[in-house]
């Protein structure tokens, strides 16, 4: 018996994005065309410039296309207004970054818990740094943690307020292999027993190999699509 076709969660379709700088017009997506499913695990794969940023924030609500529509559950993003795009992003994404964005006179709890007061069905602070295996850690502060720490502590604020969505740009970026190893194994296991679809922005090719599909983007436009029937267990990724 056939498995029924997973839901698409984003359709995107012709998108760019353009930036003017006075005289010079820069085109950062040319025409990009992505669905993207439930319950997966993808890597928009590329260089520095190449457009993968603008992608993530777009797909987010945190930008708006030049041209194009990006539809997700029922939104045309691109026509929202200001306050149901702060609406989606507060139900529908979870985000996590290079640089943590902690609030340093918080403890992890609570770093966790600004979230979990505005969400509509949240996981508990506990069961959300549980997750990420930080269930010692509630009452320490940002800088009482380690970097690869502060990182878990973002993923489980943005995936306490049961994100549908979990947008990841470079989150490895600003941590060396082995610690960077331990936050994609989180980011993982949270796709795998969570079924959050979880895009992940990368340059490194390694990573790449944990993923469900691999998206090449370069200049601006998605140049490669890769299927990963196998993709491997993050504990396996060295660079």
């Amino acid at each position: 018996m056939t498995a029924p076709p997973a839901e698409v969660v984003f359709k995107a379709r012709g998108v760019c994005k353009v930036y003017r700088m006075g005289e010079v017009e820069v085109r950062a997506l040319d025409g990009v065309d992505l669905d993207l499913y439930q319950g997966e695990l993808v890597v928009l794969l590329g260089p520095s410039g190449s457009g993968k940023s603008t992608l993530l924030n777009i797909l987010g609500g945190l930008d708006r296309p030049t041209a194009g529509t990006v539809v997700c559950g029922g939104r045309d993003l691109g026509a929202a207004g200001e306050a149901e795009l702060t609406e989606f992003r507060r139900e529908m994404v979870g985000f996590v970054f290079q640089f943590y964005n902690l609030i340093p006179s918080l403890t992890a709890y609570e770093n966790v818990a600004i979230v979990t007061e505005i969400a509509a069905d949240p996981l508990s602070p506990e069961e959300a740094l549980g997750l990420v295996g930080l269930q010692g850690r509630l009452d320490h502060f940002p800088a009482q943690l380690s970097g690869g720490e502060q990182q878990r502590v973002a993923i489980a604020r943005a995936i306490a307020k049961r994100p549908r969505v979990l947008l990841c740009d470079e989150p490895t970026g600003a941590l060396d292999s082995t610690t960077g190893v331990a936050v994609l194994e989180v980011l993982q296991r949270i796709n795998r027993e969570v079924g959050t679809t979880t895009v992940l922005i990368t340059h490194n090719a390694d990573i790449a190999r944990m993923a469900h599909r691999i998206i090449h983007v370069s200049d601006g436009r998605i140049s490669q699509l890769e299927i990963n029937e196998n993709p491997c267990p993050a504990s396996e990724l060295h660079w």
